[in-house]
């Protein structure tokens, strides 16, 4: 070997690199090597770890992507020297190209939310303004197209790089998936899963464009303007009572409270007194009381209520059924077997002349008698008994 040849090869081992990147940031998702005046050696080490892909670049195009492993840069192990014009006298020249570092790994904990609210239609209460927040996961699922789409020629580019497009793009699909998917606004809170699956499948359509895609999504709350709110914890206050009516008279105590709570003289007094008397119309109006109730013309009053035979519980004296039992209201009459007067039906003892009224029978063949018989239908034996005698 001549001098010429072994100073060759010694300014040729010089050369030789180790191109490797370690993230410490946690947030980067691309990172160019720096490589002194873009020209990589015949021979260089190229070392990409889990979670890493290495895009070169050549020429202002992606020529190669390398998934994780060792590589050695040369033409026997390397297909993207066979897509490179550079090397083409024996590679003892070097080749320009630039080497970015795709970070593949998923970055969680990535915050959305809706900037202005999401009007919407609901069946229950009209039209709504619906605010939401929540997080997501992504990672790069196709380094070769977010060089290309997103990256560029960027040295460094990390996640709040593309956060704010990111967001805009999830609020948008939000706001189609949720008017799609037509929830009322009270089942909201039961369908969070559902509707974070509905949304992840709609982002990731888009996002394919730029070669992310999002692992997973999730709806940590909507929330309903106030008055919304309040109008739901009234119904709810409602259900929990279980009776409107049982409401109306709890919030006439409540008012006839807060009457006698109001302390002052004179025009205070009198107005106290006007206060009072409109709660007791109240009151009266919401307990219904049994009596009549006199109209605003001072006319006939409002119909009686009766207690219905089997559970006792007030009817309008009109009702032919129980409102609560569905036991027939009207009570059949039958006569007294002694002295004929009017008792209800299945009464043992006269309310009259106080005689009992269960069914008499004959002192000789046991037969039933009618009411009032003097004689048995059956035998002919007198059923009348005999007076004792002095």
């Amino acid at each position: 070997m001549g001098i010429w040849d072994k100073v060759k090869n010694e300014a040729l081992n010089q050369f030789i690199e180790v191109i490797e990147w370690l993230d410490d940031s946690k947030e980067t998702i691309l990172y160019r090597f720096p490589v002194h005046g873009q020209e990589i050696k015949n021979g260089a080490q190229l070392i990409v770890r889990e979670s890493q892909s290495a895009v070169f670049v050549y020429s202002g195009q992606v020529a190669d992507v390398f998934g994780p492993g060792k590589y050695t840069i040369d033409g026997g192990n390397t297909p993207i020297l066979s897509k490179l014009g550079a090397w083409m006298h024996g590679f003892n020249s070097p080749f320009k190209a630039e080497v970015y570092f795709v970070n593949t790994k998923q970055f969680t904990d990535m915050k959305w939310g809706t900037s202005n609210p999401i009007m919407l239609r609901d069946d229950d209460f009209g039209i709504v303004r619906l605010r939401a927040f929540g997080a997501y996961s992504m990672k790069v699922a196709d380094p070769s197209t977010f060089v290309k789409e997103v990256a560029g020629t960027n040295a460094h580019f990390e996640t709040d790089d593309i956060e704010g497009q990111l967001k805009r793009a999830i609020v948008t699909e939000f706001s189609d998936a949720i008017g799609e998917m037509k929830i009322p606004a009270l089942d909201l809170a039961a369908q969070y899963k559902e509707i974070g699956e509905a949304i992840r499948d709609k982002i990731n359509t888009d996002f394919k464009g730029y070669g992310l895609e999002v692992t997973k999504f999730y709806v940590e709350n909507v929330s309903l303007p106030k008055e919304v709110e309040e109008a739901m914890d009234r119904r709810a206050s409602m259900g929990a009572l279980g009776d409107a009516q049982k409401y109306a008279q709890f919030q006439a105590a409540d008012a006839m409270v807060e009457a006698a709570k109001n302390e002052g003289g004179g025009a205070g007094l009198g107005a106290g007194l006007g206060a009072g008397f409109a709660v007791g119309n109240q009151m009266a109006n919401a307990f219904g009381g049994g009596g009549q109730q006199q109209d605003a013309a001072g006319g006939q009053g409002s119909s009686q209520t009766v207690a219905c035979p089997n559970c006792n519980k007030p009817n309008s004296s009109t009702a032919k059924f129980c409102a609560e039992c569905g036991g027939k209201m009207e009570i059949a009459k039958v006569p007294c077997v002694k002295c004929g007067a009017e008792l209800r039906e299945g009464a043992k003892f006269c309310s009259e002349c106080g005689s009992s009224q269960e069914k008499q029978k004959c002192t000789k063949c046991e037969a039933e008698l009618a009411p009032g018989a003097k004689f048995c239908a059956e035998c002919g034996e007198s059923s009348v008994a005999e007076e004792p005698t002095e």
